[in-house]
This record gives structure tokens, C-alpha cells and sequence, in this order.
């Protein structure tokens, strides 16, 4: 939060530079009656309301299979991460702990915490064991370079899954990514797959894919 970061454009780009992870909806509220009846009623709209009565509100929760192994409560639950800047969030969530590592070997977890209205697209373990372990290694060794790639998921807005059914977006590396999908079906530069889309953190909107995401050049 520094002014640096503030009035810096580079600055902020890097703060905005690559996310972690997973984050949070909020539960619809409940309603209650001051008579059985009434809370029967209640319960009734509420139940007709989660079925498809606001699809915005459904299309507001995390989606997708890889959303089943998140917590369910604590930290790393997506209510706990809703409450943390998007790198904390993604610390409490084991699935990124690669991810993790990646940001703090860049020194990209300040920034990214402090960074404001960002979407970015987490990679999971998985999607890092795809790639060669001595090419991995020397990535994450070569502080120019991982700092290019992560910042490569960094997109600087706040993007739903509308926004992705047929998308181009312009990343904190400067290059373009695209997107395409819908419902809760979702890829990323037509090879990244989005397993668990809409989490949400203090700072960001995550989508957790099963690729990682390189740069053209």
C-alpha cells in the first residue's frame, strides 16, 4: 500500500502480479420467520432463490470439480479466504503451495497483497508437475524470468465467468491471454482448464486452472 506501488504503473503491475488463490462467496442470507409457518415460507423462497430463481447469485459462488477439496471451514475455507489478500489466501489453500512458493521466490507477496481489483489464474500443484522438474527448477532459480510468467496470470480488473464465455484480456506481462467457456465450463488460451472458477479474496477474483499459463515470447 505503499505510495510507491500507489503512483508507480510498474509498481502497481507487479503488485497486481499473479495470484494465489482461493477465496470466497459468501452464503446467502437466511431468512427467518417469528412463526413456523413463516419460516417455512422463508425457506421456501430461499430454497426456489438457490435454484435457479437469481442465476447472478448462483454464477456469485466458486464453481467447478476441484472446488470439492477445498476446506470447509478455517482459513483456507473460501468464507476464510474471502477475508485475506489474495497471497495469503492462496497459502492457506495446500492445492497452490507451489504457487506459493513461486510468489515468494519472485518477492511478488507484498505486491500482490496490496494490489487492488485483480483476477488472476491460479495454477495448481498438478499444473506445475506438468512441466520438466529441471525446467521447473530453473524458473523458479531465475528471478526475471518466473516473474514474467506469473505475472502473465495476473489480468488488473475483476473478471466474472461472463466476462470469460469469449474473452481477450491484456495480462500485468503485457501480452494478451484469451478465454472462452460457459456455464461452469471454462479454458484459459484454449489448453488451461478452470477446475474451481469464482473464488474470491480481498483484492481478487481467482480461477484455479490445471495449466500453467506461458507467455508468447
Amino acid at each position: 500500500m505503499n505510495t510507491r506501488i500507489r503512483r508507480t504503473s510498474g509498481l502497481l503491475a507487479a503488485a497486481a502480479v499473479l495470484p494465489l488463490v482461493m477465496t470466497a462467496c459468501s452464503s446467502g442470507s437466511s431468512a427467518s420467520g417469528t412463526s413456523d409457518s413463516a419460516s417455512t415460507t422463508a425457506a421456501a423462497a430461499t430454497k426456489s432463490a438457490d435454484m435457479g430463481g437469481s442465476s447472478a447469485s448462483g454464477m456469485d459462488q466458486p464453481f467447478g470439480p476441484g472446488c470439492a477439496s477445498v476446506p470447509k471451514n478455517g482459513a483456507g475455507s473460501f468464507d476464510g479466504m474471502s477475508k485475506d489478500p489474495v497471497a495469503t489466501a492462496a497459502s492457506n489453500n495446500p492445492a497452490l503451495s507451489t504457487l506459493v512458493t513461486a510468489v515468494k521466490k519472485a518477492g511478488l507477496v507484498d505486491t500482490l497483497n496490496n494490489a487492488q481489483n485483480i483476477t488472476v489464474f491460479a495454477p495448481t500443484n498438478d499444473a506445475f508437475a506438468k512441466i520438466p522438474k529441471a525446467t521447473l527448477d530453473k524458473v523458479l532459480n531465475d528471478k526475471a524470468q518466473l516473474t514474467k510468467i506469473l505475472t502473465y496470470h495476473v489480468v488488473g480488473q475483476k473478471l466474472t465467468p461472463k466476462d470469460l464465455e469469449n474473452g481477450s484480456f491484456t495480462t500485468l506481462e503485457k501480452s494478451k491471454l484469451t478465454t472462452s467457456g460457459s456455464g461452469e465450463s471454462y479454458t484459459v488460451n484454449d489448453s488451461a482448464k478452470v477446475v474451481c472458477g469464482n473464488v474470491k479474496t480481498a483484492n481478487a477474483n481467482v480461477y484455479i486452472i490445471d495449466t500453467v499459463l506461458m507467455p508468447k515470447s
